[in-house]
């Protein structure tokens, strides 16, 4: 087995905990969204935008589609700056949730490796430009939060990198209404 080969391996498990955490700590629902960005060249341990690599895209997603199918959500792979941000998803996804679909195909240096490995892999995927996901996981700083509902909250896992790139994940909650004379159910904070 050679050295490369057990890093990838390693990669993938790291992103399997990773989602299967956050997943869990989210408490997210089967048919949700969860949206994940990815910056294989932050995971390779170079800056972002530098050193995009198809091989690490891979192990991510492999490790990240493994946890999402286990819990039924859908996967929504962010693409980089260069597609503005652009998302692949199911196109099942798009349409129940209402997201129309644009053309564009990602490539490891137009929309990002991770992003391009979903779309290869997904059994009929589509981009859009803009949704509102239930939660989401941050690989590499990439900057998911303009794709998660309106009230985004930190959410701490144990998994703090996946290879080299840092993780920061985050779930929503239903906003606040009614002031200071309100009173919220517990059960949805």
């Amino acid at each position: 087995m050679t050295e490369q080969y057990k890093e990838l391996r390693k990669i993938e498990a790291q992103a399997y905990e990773a989602a299967s955490e956050m997943i869990q700590a989210a408490g997210m629902k089967p048919g949700q969204l969860f949206v994940v960005g990815c910056s294989t060249s932050e995971v390779g341990g170079s800056q972002i935008g530098t050193f995009s690599s198809p091989m690490l895209a891979q192990a991510v997603y492999d490790g990240i589609y493994r946890a999402v199918k286990e819990a039924g959500v859908y996967l929504a792979a962010q693409c980089c700056e260069h597609l503005n941000r652009a998302l692949i998803l199911e196109e099942e996804a798009a349409e129940k949730y209402g997201y129309e679909p644009v053309n564009v195909v990602p490539q490891p240096k137009a929309g990002g490796s991770f992003a391009t490995a979903a779309y290869q892999a997904f059994s009929a995927p589509v981009a859009v430009e803009h949704m509102k996901a239930h939660a989401g996981m941050d690989i590499g700083d990439t900057l998911i939060g303009m794709h998660l509902k309106d009230v985004a909250v930190p959410v701490r896992i144990g998994t703090k990198q996946i290879g080299e790139a840092h993780v920061v994940c985050a779930r929503t909650r239903r906003k606040f209404i009614g002031g200071c004379r309100a009173v919220y159910d517990e059960g949805l904070l």
